[in-house]
């Protein structure tokens, strides 16, 4: 297994020579193939622009990003949406589902826009369907399935194309406990079961405790590192609460 995703000494700068802000401050990790890494921190800490970096939504000031080997930060026009198309699946915390779209349909969408034949579609969509267990609701819209329906939608849209990378966003923070249960016994079918390689911003220790690493970032930089190793899930939730502790701050605002 290689690497998936290079993060090198990368910088961020807000503002201007007169009012200049640091958001991420020489931040350098890897990830490698069908790993589950969480990301957390304070809120303003720098991982939420982390993210939008790795995902091409934001520029690095300096430093380089790569996927698969490919430096992200070079990329331009087409070959950047190509990338974003291909190479990266999304999994937001509000869903973002088509309500004009069945759950077949959303699903399904990414591999249209590719111009996959549709009996490959169809085949695709129901494997990934059967295995999220949401086969029974491929006909509804999503207003009429529950969250954590519509999140298992969500991660099956993200996984169907193969991207290198996943990219989680808050993922639990729009459900319930029961539903963000679900969810995540999601994320680890998705990982290992199905080989994704996840990368998880989460300001709760329960959502992290899912994860096999947890990157914690403070004031742009990465403060500590944690791995599960052969911890029991609880043992690693504990974990994680000590190392919130050494961080600072309300706990229950750690983004």
């Amino acid at each position: 297994m290689g690497k998936v995703l290079e993060v090198k000494n990368i910088e961020k700068y807000y503002g201007n020579k007169s009012n200049l802000t640091k958001a991420i401050d020489n931040i350098s990790f890897d990830v490698e193939e069908r790993e589950f890494v969480g990301i957390m921190g304070a809120s303003g800490s720098g991982k939420t622009t982390l993210l939008n970096c790795i995902s091409t939504i934001d520029r690095v000031t300096a430093g380089h990003i790569l996927v698969g080997g490919k430096d992200i930060t070079k990329l331009k026009g087409n070959h950047l949406n190509k990338f974003r198309r291909e190479e990266l699946g999304f999994i937001f915390q509000d869903f973002n589902l088509l309500d004009t779209l069945t759950a077949y349909e959303n699903i399904a969408l990414a591999l249209t826009i590719q111009k996959v034949g549709a009996k490959e579609i169809e085949i695709r969509v129901k494997d990934i369907a059967e295995k999220l267990d949401i086969t029974d609701i491929l006909n509804k819209y999503p207003y009429q399935v529950s969250g954590g329906q519509k999140q298992r939608i969500a991660s099956a849209r993200a996984i169907i194309t193969n991207p290198k990378l996943i990219l989680a966003d808050e993922p639990t923070g729009a459900l319930d406990s029961k539903s963000a249960k679900r969810l995540l016994s999601t994320f680890v079918t998705l990982n290992q079961k199905l080989h994704a390689t996840i990368l998880m911003v989460t300001h709760d220790a329960f959502t992290a405790s899912y994860a096999d690493r947890i990157i914690f970032i403070k004031d742009g930089r990465i403060f500590n590192e944690i791995i599960k190793g052969n911890d029991t899930r609880k043992e690693f939730f504990e974990k994680i609460i000590e190392v919130q502790t050494l961080l600072g701050g309300d706990l229950n605002d750690v983004i």
